[in-house]
């Protein structure tokens, strides 16, 4: 068994999940208004959607992947209006005197959000499939050993890029006034909100 797809797994992954968007502005968020934790648990719900169309890619399964992408119009205005709903959510959270959000989401509803939210993204299974395919895999070749070590890195990959920003955004958030708090809120969800608008748009085409 060739180890170094583990390895390249992880290189995919984490490049994945590197490129800002709704969920990276999601992971700052959580992370300056509820902590770390509450941060890289939005982003272990990315990385679990991550390797979930991983495998799908990496085992080949085309009639999955298939009925994913034939719906990716519903899946996008589902994805949009949950984004527009967590922006203005975002944007009346109120901030308690210790600078955390009143009623803010428990870990496991952070993970499920983001996780809900990637998954309505099913383009990412063609990326996969591409990067899967060039390597040979996914192709009906049954090389699940490979297919399993790939997979594997890619949410571990995927995990320690959001560790890295949870971690260094957090770095940063003692430093930070209620006053720097209320508008981290608002910026966070007039962005979060238009990327759900950008997708709404988008699933009309």
């Amino acid at each position: 068994m060739d180890h170094s797809f583990f390895l390249r797994g992880v290189a995919i992954g984490f490049s994945i999940a590197a490129p800002v968007g709704p969920i990276g502005v999601l992971c700052i968020r959580r992370t300056l208004a509820q902590g770390r934790l509450s941060g890289f648990a939005s982003g272990l719900g990315a990385a679990t959607a991550d390797a979930a169309y991983g495998c799908i890619a990496g085992f080949g399964l085309t009639a999955v992947s298939n009925l994913l992408v034939s719906q990716q119009t519903w899946l996008r205005l589902i994805g949009g209006l949950f984004l527009c709903y967590l922006g203005v959510k975002t944007f009346f959270d109120k901030l308690a005197e210790n600078g955390t959000v009143t009623g803010a989401s428990g870990m496991i509803s952070a993970y499920l959000s983001t996780l809900v939210l990637t998954l309505t993204n099913p383009m990412t299974i063609l990326s996969f499939a591409a990067v899967f395919a060039g390597l040979g895999l996914g192709s009906g070749t049954e090389n699940y050993p490979a297919a399993i070590l790939l997979v594997s890195g890619v949410f571990a990959g995927s995990a320690l890029w959001w560790l890295l920003l949870s971690g260094g955004v957090g770095l940063f958030r003692e430093k930070l006034t209620n006053d720097h708090l209320r508008w981290v809120n608002r910026i966070s969800a007039i962005v979060i909100a238009g990327f759900g608008l950008l997708a709404l748009v988008s699933s009309q085409r």
